[in-house]
């Protein structure tokens, strides 16, 4: 049985705001909640919003100034807020004999604004603006990888201290822990288990997005990254340990050229 929740206009906007790392979404559950997987809240002056513990927010039919007001509610719930969040937004269009999910004119199409729909649409927002951040971020790696490898192919040596390598690892595992953890971008809303007539809607939505495609390459970047940066670690430990036995073997000569050097005087 679907809510009696439902959006009255037949075209409004909605737009997804990746804000923050984390939300603490025990602090707002309550019984005034329209809905809890995910949960969903009724925006003052109208409108609602579905949260996301990952850190985004998807407004529907809510107004620039009340949305930022609300976020502003969030802060203290909120870990490591981004200094500029991340944003995507669609204008959702109700009509009753169009194909539901589909994308016409830039907007996408439903058969009405019931609130499991808007929560469908939600889900992928929200993946797909969690999607834009890790792809800025892993593309920023390869542009920084991309010397490196350039450096190493002309001199044969690797530019670098063996800490910035270290932490380039630490943060592509980080990017892939919480694309797999958190977000569970590839995996299906839960939603669907309870409203399995929508699973075409969210299909068609996941397809407009790209949202496996999208995993898969950044996963092939994020893999290419890791290996890349752990095969330069190797070389480094190589160089640092033939520089340990250079070390050693010098020691040695010294050793024997002192030893040497006392049987002579004392001869």
């Amino acid at each position: 049985m679907e809510s009696p929740f439902a959006i009255q206009r037949t075209e409004f906007n909605a737009r997804a705001v990746l804000f923050a790392e984390r939300i603490d979404l025990k602090g707002l559950r309550g019984a005034d909640a329209l809905g809890t997987n995910p949960l969903t809240v009724q925006v003052s002056e109208g409108g609602m919003a579905v949260l996301f513990r990952y850190g985004v927010v998807v407004f529907f039919d809510v107004g620039t100034l009340e949305a930022r007001a609300f976020l502003g509610q969030l802060g203290p719930l909120s870990a490591n807020p981004y200094p500029t969040p991340e944003t995507e937004e669609v204008r959702v269009r109700v009509e009753a004999e169009a194909r539901e999910g589909g994308v016409q004119g830039g907007a996408v199409v439903l058969e009405d604004a019931s609130l499991e729909r808007l929560q469908v649409i939600a889900d992928v927002l929200s993946k797909s603006v969690l999607l834009a951040l890790y792809e800025s971020q892993v593309a920023s790696e390869f542009d920084r990888i991309e010397p490196l490898a350039a450096e190493l192919e002309r001199s044969g040596r690797i530019p670098g201290q063996t800490k910035a390598l270290v932490r380039k690892v630490g943060a592509m595992l980080l990017v892939s822990q919480r694309m797999v953890g958190r977000a569970a971008i590839t995996e299906k809303p839960e939603l669907l288990w309870d409203h399995p007539g929508l699973e075409g809607l969210f299909g068609r939505l996941e397809d407009e997005y790209e949202i496996i495609e999208r995993h898969a390459a950044l996963e092939r970047k994020l893999n290419l990254i890791s290996s890349t940066v752990q095969t330069l670690l190797e070389m480094l430990g190589s160089r640092h340990s033939l520089r340990v036995e250079w070390y050693i073997v010098f020691l040695i000569v010294v050793e024997i050229l002192l030893t040497l050097y006392e049987l002579f005087l004392h001869r």
